[in-house]
C-alpha cells in the first residue's frame, strides 16, 4: 500500500501518451507469452487450451479497447464560449485496490487493472486464492514491460487478506468481480465512505427464454454456449431455461438432452481437445452436484443427471432438471454446469420468470419475432439482454454490467474508464475583463466604483482622456463620464490645470453606443 501511494503523484503527472506506451508494450508481451501464460490459466483454472488461449487474446485486445474507451468517456472536451472556454478533464482516485475471481484470472482483473493504469492510478491487486500462479505470470509481464515500481503491486491470499485489503484507511477505491455474497460484505464494509469508488461485478441467477425454436439444432447449440461453456463457471451462464409449453418445445428439450450428454469433461491439455474442462476444484464440483440432489428432494425432475467422473478431480458432465412443479426455489447463483428448466405458456408469463430473481445480469431470447425482444427490451430487468445470441456473448464497445443483486450500477467493459477517473470541470479565459454590463443591483468597490480611461480624440486633437465609472445607486444604474485635459498646452489654451475637469455629465448606463458618443462629444470643453 504505502508502494502505491509513494508512486502515484509521479504516474499520474505522467503524460497520457508516456502511460499508453507501457500499456501497449504489455499488449506485446502478452502476445509474444500467450502460449506459457496459456498453459499458465489452463493448468490452474481447468479450462481447455482453446479457452484459455482465448482468455489470453482477450486480454490482449482490452488495452486497444481501453485506450479507445478512455478518450471516449474520460479524455479531454473544450467548448469555446464567448469569453473563454469551457473544458472537460478527468483525474485518476489514487490507489486502487483489485480483486481478480478464479473463472477469468486473467482476463477480468485485467480489465480493472488496464483502465486504472491509464487513467493514471496505481493498483493493489489481489488474485483469487486459487489462481495465485496467473497472477503471478500477469504482474511479471507488466514489470517485463518497464511499469515503475509500485505503480502495480500483487498481494497473495485469501479472505483474511482481502478484508485487511478493503479495510485499508489508505485507498481511493476497490474494483471488484465475484460472487454476489462477497460483493455485498464489501459494501457493507465500505460503506460510510463515499469518498472511494465502489465497483462491484457479481452474479445472475440468468433465465434464456426459448419460445419458438425454428432451428432446434442452433437453438440447441446457443442453449449449451450459454449454459455450460467454461463448466458453467461464468457470471453470464444461463442457469434458468424458460421454455413454452408444447411439441416444439418438447422436441427442442429432447434435442438439448441428447447433445449435452455427449460433453464429456476432460483435462485442460487433453486432445482432442474438450469442450468443458474441469471447475476450479474438486470441492466446487461438488457443491454443484450437492446442489442437484437438493433440487430432487425437492421436487424436481431430472432430464440428465450430473456425474462426477474421478474421485479427487473436478470433473462434473452437465445436468438439467425441469423445476417447473418446484415451489420455493431458492434464488441462488449454482455456479456450476446445472441447468434448471420452467415451461411456460404465454410471453407474458415467460417475462414474469424472467424477472422473478433478485440477480440482474444477463437475460435471452429464442425467437423469430422482433415485437417479443422488444418487449423484452422494455421489462427485463438485467443489465445484457441478447436475441437469438448467447448469454455469454458480449460487445467489447458495450458496458458489461448488471442490475439487481449482480452489481451497483457500475458497469466494466466500455465502462470501466467511468469508475477509473473522476470528472473536473473548468471556466477558463486567458484575461480577466470587467463585463459590459453589471447585474441589477451590482456594486463595485467605493463609491465612484471602478474607474478605467481612454485616450480619446475629438476634431482631431489628442490629449483629452474620458474617464468613466460604473455606479449602482439603490434599483437606478448610471455611467458617470468625465473628462480631463491632459495635454498641457490644450489644458493652458482652455485656461484649465492639466487633468483639471472642465464639466460632467450624467448619462443612463446601457444606452445607445451612438448617442452616448455623440453626449459625451457635447460636453467636451468648448472649442475641441
Amino acid at each position: 500500500m504505502a508502494a502505491a501511494r509513494q508512486a502515484f503523484p509521479s504516474w499520474a503527472r505522467l503524460p497520457f501518451a508516456a502511460r499508453q506506451a507501457i500499456v501497449e508494450k504489455f499488449a506485446a508481451l502478452l502476445e509474444a507469452s500467450k502460449a506459457e501464460l496459456t498453459a499458465v490459466i489452463g493448468a490452474e483454472t481447468g479450462k481447455p487450451r482453446w479457452e484459455a488461449a482465448g482468455e489470453v487474446t482477450a486480454m490482449i485486445n482490452k488495452v486497444a479497447i481501453s485506450v479507445k474507451a478512455y478518450h471516449v468517456r474520460t479524455g479531454e472536451q473544450h467548448s469555446d464560449l464567448p469569453d473563454g472556454a469551457a473544458t472537460l478533464r478527468h483525474r485518476p482516485h489514487g490507489v486502487l485496490a483489485v480483486f481478480g475471481p478464479y473463472n477469468f484470472p486473467g482476463h477480468l482483473p485485467n480489465g480493472h487493472i488496464v483502465p486504472a493504469l491509464l487513467a493514471g492510478n496505481t493498483v493493489v491487486f489481489k488474485p483469487s486464492e486459487l489462481t495465485p500462479r496467473s497472477g503471478e505470470a500477469v504482474v511479471k509481464l507488466w514489470q517485463q514491460a518497464g511499469l515503475p515500481a509500485g505503480v502495480l503491486n500483487l498481494v497473495q491470499g485469501g479472505r483474511e487478506t482481502g478484508e485487511a485489503l478493503s479495510g485499508q484507511a489508505d485507498i481511493d477505491g476497490l474494483l471488484f468481480t465475484g460472487s454476489s455474497t462477497t460483493g455485498f460484505h464489501l459494501h457493507r464494509q465500505l460503506a460510510g465512505q463515499p469518498q472511494k469508488i465502489l465497483a462491484l461485478e457479481m452474479g445472475g441467477n440468468n433465465p434464456l427464454i426459448v419460445d419458438d425454436p425454428r432451428d432446434v439444432d442452433a437453438a440447441v447449440h446457443l442453449t449449451i454456449q450459454s449454459a455450460f461453456i467454461t463448466a458453467g463457471q461464468r457470471c453470464t451462464c444461463a442457469r434458468r431455461l424458460l421454455v413454452r409449453r408444447g411439441e416444439a418445445g418438447d422436441v427442442f428439450l429432447s434435442r438439448l438432452v441428447t447433445v449435452s450428454q455427449r460433453l464429456i469433461p476432460a483435462a485442460w491439455d487433453a486432445e482432442p481437445q474438450p469442450f468443458l474442462g474441469g471447475l476450479i476444484s474438486e470441492q466446487a464440483a461438488q457443491k454443484v452436484h450437492q446442489a442437484w440432489l437438493q433440487r430432487v428432494a425437492a421436487g424436481a425432475v431430472t432430464l440428465l443427471e450430473p456425474r462426477l467422473l474421478q474421485a479427487g478431480t473436478s470433473l462434473l458432465t452437465p445436468g438439467i432438471v425441469d423445476m417447473s412443479d418446484v415451489a420455493n426455489v431458492e434464488d441462488e447463483e449454482v455456479f456450476g454446469p446445472l441447468l434448471g428448466v420452467w415451461r411456460y405458456d404465454t410471453f407474458e408469463e415467460a417475462i414474469a420468470l424472467a424477472n422473478a430473481t433478485r440477480f440482474g445480469l444477463s437475460c435471452g431470447l429464442i425467437s423469430p419475432e422482433r415485437e417479443k425482444f422488444d418487449r423484452l427490451l422494455l421489462e427485463a430487468r438485467a443489465g445484457i439482454v441478447n436475441w437469438n445470441k448467447p448469454l455469454t456473448g458480449a460487445a467489447s464497445t458495450a458496458p458489461f454490467g448488471g442490475t439487481g443483486a449482480s452489481g451497483n450500477h457500475r458497469p466494466g467493459a466500455w465502462y470501466a474508464a467511468d469508475y477509473c477517473a473522476w470528472p473536473m470541470a473548468s471556466l477558463e479565459s486567458p484575461t480577466l475583463t470587467l463585463p459590459a454590463s453589471l447585474s441589477p443591483g451590482a456594486r463595485l468597490s467605493g463609491r465612484g466604483g471602478v474607474m478605467t480611461a481612454r485616450e480619446v480624440n475629438f476634431d482631431g486633437l489628442p490629449g483629452l482622456t474620458h474617464h468613466y465609472a460604473g455606479l449602482s445607486f439603490g434599483n437606478e444604474a448610471s455611467t458617470r463620464h468625465r473628462y480631463r485635459v491632459s495635454n498641457p498646452q490644450l489644458a493652458a489654451k482652455q485656461g484649465l490645470k492639466k487633468n483639471e475637469s472642465p464639466r460632467r455629465r450624467w448619462l443612463p448606463a446601457g444606452g445607445d453606443p451612438a448617442a452616448e458618443a455623440s453626449q459625451r462629444a457635447a460636453s467636451a470643453p468648448a472649442g475641441l
